[in-house]
């Protein structure tokens, strides 16, 4: 077997396995797709077709109306000013931080950034009735702060993405824009931030989808159903004591992947170059 056989072969088998794992990894959002545009009563009993035996789009319909006089125009919109004030607070204040920690020299950094890496080895859930007695002694339950404001205290993991981003740039460029008489503030907003334009990318991608699909701090801190997000609205769908409409919750469900698939298509370039790459080579 010739070494041109041979690449064949692998080509073959390589593009075979991503193929294979891709249907995989779609399959799920085919099915729910097609599960939207079932009956409700044919949702499980014919849960291997993903083509309907009727195609029931009244399903959109009905499950935009929501519930408790509740449409899911409100849940969306919820959700939106949740996800985008958090994801505005979260990106540019690990930013910040990071710079920080890259750029400037100042006492006690080795130990802020050891306490700050050590952050990520705690688990979230040892962290909930802490914030929860003391966001309720803010007063902010049943509010959208607790879901918002912490963002802007930064996030471990981004800050580290940035700062590795960030180590790559080099510090020449720093220097001649001191000498142009440029701030530390005037340096980050126009020379570092849009370098770093890939890794700022990507940390937005991420927390939006994270901020998007965030469900347990919505079900803690929200009591009112017109200030529910679309993963409680969703939640809410499925009530055990009453028949589930299924092909209405479904049809909720592929509308709530429309943003995240926006988000993904408009950051796609930044995306894949702030995971593949850190920084610039000086």
């Amino acid at each position: 077997m010739g070494v041109r056989s041979k690449k064949h072969i692998v080509t073959f088998i390589f593009h075979s396995f991503v193929i294979i794992l891709g249907v995989a990894m779609l399959y799920p959002i085919a099915w729910m797709i097609a599960s939207s545009l079932k009956p409700s009563d044919e949702v499980f009993k014919n849960a291997g077709s993903l083509i309907p035996s009727e195609f029931v789009w009244s399903n959109y319909t009905e499950g935009w109306k929501g519930f408790g006089n509740t449409s899911f125009s409100t849940f969306f919109k919820n959700s939106f000013v949740v996800t985008v004030i958090a994801v505005i607070g979260q990106v540019s204040s690990s930013a910040i931080v990071a710079y920080g920690f890259t750029r400037i020299r100042f006492p006690g950094r080795k130990i802020m950034f050891t306490a700050m890496i050590i952050t990520m080895l705690l688990p979230a859930q040892i962290l909930l009735i802490p914030q929860y007695i003391m966001f309720g002694q803010f007063g902010w339950i049943n509010t959208y702060l607790p879901l918002i404001v912490p963002y802007y205290c930064g996030s471990a993991f981004f800050i580290f993405l940035i700062m590795q981003f960030i180590q790559g740039i080099p510090k020449e460029l720093d220097e001649s824009a001191f000498i142009d008489g440029c701030g530390k503030f005037r340096t980050f907003v126009q020379i570092i931030l849009p370098l770093a334009t890939p890794a700022i990318a990507t940390t937005t991608v991420f927390s939006f989808y994270w901020k998007w699909d965030d469900f347990m701090g919505p079900l803690l801190y929200l009591q009112t159903p017109a200030k529910y997000t679309v993963s409680i609205a969703l939640k809410c769908f499925a009530d055990p004591s009453a028949v589930t409409n299924w092909g209405a919750m479904f049809a909720m469900s592929s509308l709530s992947l429309i943003p995240s698939f926006v988000i993904f298509i408009c950051f796609q370039k930044y995306l894949v170059e702030g995971i593949s790459t850190t920084g610039l080579k000086g």
